[in-house]
C-alpha cells in the first residue's frame, strides 16, 4: 500500500493521532478486514507494535476487534470515526474546562498567585519584554493586558486592526470601562468600519485619523504592545509583536497618541 506522505501529515493533525496509528488505520481502511500482522508488512509498522497500536485505534472508536482466531479488527467507515473523533474532542474539552474552573479560588490558584507576584518583585524591569508571534497570541496578551488596566487603554491601529479589535477585544475593553479606565481607539474610519465605531459608544472613544499608519496599544502609561510588521502584507499566523513592561518608552508613546488625538 502506497498511502502519500502528505495524506498522512492530514490524517494525524486532524484526528489527533501518531504516525503508527495513521499507518495502520489507513492500511485497515484500505483493506476492511485483516490481521494485525497484515496490516504491520502493509504500513511498514514494527509487529512488536502493531497489537499496541491497533488496541489505542479500538479505544479511540476507529476499529472493531473481530471475535475468533486468528484476531482480525475490522474497519469503521470514515464518516462514523469523524462523528466519534468529535464527540470524544468535545468531551475531552470540556472535562479540561471544568478542570480548569476547578483551579479558580482554589488553594492551588493561592500559591501560584503567590508565587508569580513573589517572582515579579525579584525580576529586572529590563527583562519584562517577549516576543508575541502569531496574531492569535498577540490579541491574546493584549487581552490580559487590558483585564488589568486601571487608568488608561491608548490604542493606534489601521483600518482593518480596528474591525479586529473591536471585535475581539470588545469584552474586555468593556470591562475595563466599567471599572473607569479611559479607552481610546485612533484608527482610519471609512464606510465599513463606522458602523462599528458607532456600536462602540459607551466603550471607547474613537477618533478618525489616516496620516500615520501605525499598529500599539498602551496601557496605563506601563506596558507598551507594538506591531512590527504591516498588517495589508503580513499572514495572521506571521504577525509580530513586540511586548515591553516599561513606563519610559509607554509614556514616550502615549505622548505621540496624545499629539495624534488632539490634532486637528
Amino acid at each position: 500500500m502506497i498511502v502519500k506522505d502528505e495524506l498522512l501529515s492530514k490524517l494525524r493533525r486532524y484526528f489527533d493521532l501518531n504516525l503508527y496509528e495513521v499507518k495502520l488505520w489507513a492500511a485497515l481502511l484500505s483493506r476492511g478486514v485483516s490481521t494485525a500482522g497484515e496490516l504491520s508488512d502493509i504500513a511498514d509498522v514494527p509487529r512488536s507494535r502493531s497489537y499496541d497500536v491497533l488496541e489505542s485505534l479500538e479505544k479511540k472508536g476507529f476499529v472493531i476487534m473481530k471475535l475468533g482466531k486468528p484476531i482480525k479488527y475490522i474497519a469503521i467507515p470514515p464518516t462514523e470515526v469523524v462523528d466519534r473523533v468529535r464527540k470524544n474532542m468535545q468531551f475531552n474539552a470540556a472535562e479540561k474546562v471544568k478542570r480548569l474552573e476547578t483551579v479558580k479560588g482554589s488553594p492551588l490558584m493561592s500559591e501560584l498567585e503567590t508565587l508569580h507576584s513573589t517572582g515579579i518583585n525579584l525580576i529586572d524591569p529590563s527583562d519584562m519584554s517577549g516576543c508575541l508571534r502569531g496574531r492569535n497570541n498577540l490579541y491574546n496578551h493584549l487581552d490580559l493586558l487590558i483585564k488589568d488596566a486601571k487608568k488608561s487603554v491608548n490604542i493606534m491601529t489601521t483600518e482593518k486592526g480596528f474591525l479586529r479589535k473591536a471585535e475581539g477585544l470588545r469584552s474586555s475593553l468593556e470591562k475595563a470601562k466599567k471599572r473607569g479606565v479611559r479607552v481610546r481607539i485612533v484608527a482610519p474610519l471609512t464606510n465599513d468600519n463606522r458602523k462599528v465605531s458607532d456600536g462602540l459608544k459607551g466603550v471607547a472613544d474613537v477618533k478618525h485619523f489616516d496620516k500615520i499608519k501605525s499598529r500599539f496599544v498602551t496601557v496605563d502609561s506601563k506596558d507598551l504592545v507594538f506591531m512590527a510588521l504591516n498588517d495589508d502584507d503580513v499572514h495572521p499566523s506571521y504577525d509580530l509583536g513586540i511586548w515591553v513592561k516599561t513606563p519610559f518608552f509607554a509614556t514616550s508613546m502615549d505622548g505621540m497618541f496624545e499629539n495624534v488625538w488632539n490634532a486637528k
